[in-house]
């Protein structure tokens, strides 16, 4: 197994929808576990700093004024091959072209308002969680139904 954490934001608009238990329980039913979470408004230099790959993109300040703009839940999720797994069940980055069975294929119909962030990679990852988590706010335990879950 290759075990993993990954950083997944549920944005102002699953919040705003009242979408966050059903986002969550996505990624529960599948057999990961959250090992951090908080609800919190982002501040500007945050988002920032998160997104700044995209700094000078037509689209970076719209992204930023949307990400500030109401409470987000930040998480911490970790399983086996969780930032792949979860970049699945994610689907893709615009809602009406998000296959069916994929959290924007079947909630979203935007772009931009695209409901869920997931890090893209394992150094994406690491660099965005320590952002958003200290690691004493990260809790690192099993679940009992994991050996029901994962092969031994």
């Amino acid at each position: 197994m290759q075990m993993e954490t990954t950083l997944i934001i549920l944005k102002p608009d699953a919040v705003q929808r009242g979408l966050m238990g059903k986002v969550i329980t996505r990624f529960e039913d599948k057999g990961l576990r959250i090992a951090g979470a908080k609800l919190m408004m982002v501040p500007r230099d945050l988002a920032e700093r998160h997104y700044g790959e995209h700094k000078g993109k037509p689209f970076f300040d719209g992204l930023i004024k949307f990400v500030t703009s109401s409470p987000v839940l930040v998480l911490a999720i970790e399983g086996d091959e969780a930032i792949t797994v979860c970049r699945k069940l994610i689907g893709a980055t615009n809602g009406k072209k998000a296959e069916a069975g994929t959290i924007r294929g079947d909630l979203g119909l935007s772009g931009g308002m695209n409901l869920v962030h997931g890090s893209d990679g394992p150094e994406s990852a690491q660099r965005e969680l320590a952002l958003w988590f200290k690691e004493s706010e990260l809790v690192r335990y099993q679940k009992s139904v994991e050996a029901w879950v994962y092969e031994a």
